[in-house]
């Protein structure tokens, strides 16, 4: 496993880098010894591949291949599986329906490659009839999907291995650490400085602004990187379930931070869903977070 983790020395301590769920991971250590954040990182990066390995729908010898493949057929699944899918119905309720791990069968319709390739609505009405996750019957263990329908646990997968992953962390030492995956973020420093963190900007490569994270986390949703667009008009990756179409009129990207990543993801998450009153349902979370609304505004909070 070493040869695929990477260990460099910061101004400040280590970072320890490697790669995970198509995103560039990183640990962040301070005053720690080499050999100990090797081995924090190692684990680290273990423990995010076991949870891409198990939930990713790119695979086909998972438990969510063994649920998209089961025809309608009852599938048995673990006590992890089962808290998932307990925190997707969480999602669920709290969006009224927005929040949809079903929802994942639309990209057979949508390719956000920023192309200006916008399907017909004749290619996205059937699959809205594959969507819903009121559809699923769960009891005791056991799953049963409706043929034709799949999970996709891509909007909670990474957000849960960053959590889960700052947790193994600190029980290996008691230094501040902060765990970076793909700009969703956990952090740790007890009463020390907190972290300074940057907030990726419109364009790749510029920063809109900074946070000072102490212990808690960050997450971001946006289009920065996954988009449409076609007569002028953007079109953002996050869609909206209940028509198969993009949210758009709402800001570019939301950045949240909460106590756990998977909730400030969620949060992030819904907040999109919300469009262009995105910003005022965060104010009524009491959170702090960032929008970024391209030509129309920029705008921050503290709740």
């Amino acid at each position: 496993m070493s040869d695929t983790v990477r260990l460099e020395k910061t101004a400040h301590g280590w970072r320890g880098g490697f790669t995970a769920m198509a995103s560039p991971c990183e640990v962040l250590f301070r005053n720690i010894p080499s050999a100990l954040a090797r081995n924090i990182t190692e684990q680290v990066a273990a423990e995010a591949w076991r949870v891409e390995k198990k939930f990713s729908r790119y695979r086909d010898d998972n438990i969510v291949a063994a649920i998209n493949g089961a025809a309608g057929q009852p599938v048995d699944i673990d006590e992890e599986t089962n808290r998932l899918l307990d925190y997707a119905d969480s999602c669920w309720q709290l969006s009224d329906g927005m929040f949809d791990i079903t929802s994942g069968v639309l990209r057979r319709a949508w390719k956000f490659d920023g192309s200006n390739n916008i399907p017909s609505q004749k290619n996205i009405t059937p699959l809205l009839q594959r969507v819903g996750w009121r559809h699923l019957e769960r009891d005791a263990g056991c799953l049963r999907m409706p043929a034709e329908m799949e999970l996709d646990f891509g909007g909670i997968g990474k957000e849960y291995a960053v959590d889960r992953s700052l947790m193994l962390a600190r029980q290996l030492t008691n230094t501040p650490l902060l765990v970076n995956f793909g700009g969703d973020i956990a952090a740790w420093c007890g009463d020390a400085e907190p972290w300074r963190v940057g907030l990726e900007g419109l364009s790749e490569g510029k920063i809109a602004g900074r946070f000072l994270l102490g212990n808690g986390a960050l997450a971001t949703s946006g289009d920065s990187r996954r988009f449409l667009l076609s007569n002028g008009r953007r079109y953002s990756h996050v869609l909206n379930p209940q028509t198969g179409w993009p949210v758009m009129d709402g800001p570019h990207s939301v950045t949240v931070s909460a106590a756990q990543c998977t909730l400030a993801g969620m949060l992030a998450t819904l907040a999109l869903l919300r469009g262009a009153q995105a910003e005022q349902f965060l104010q009524a979370q009491s959170v702090r977070y960032w929008c970024l609304w391209g030509d129309r505004k920029n705008a921050t909070a503290a709740g």
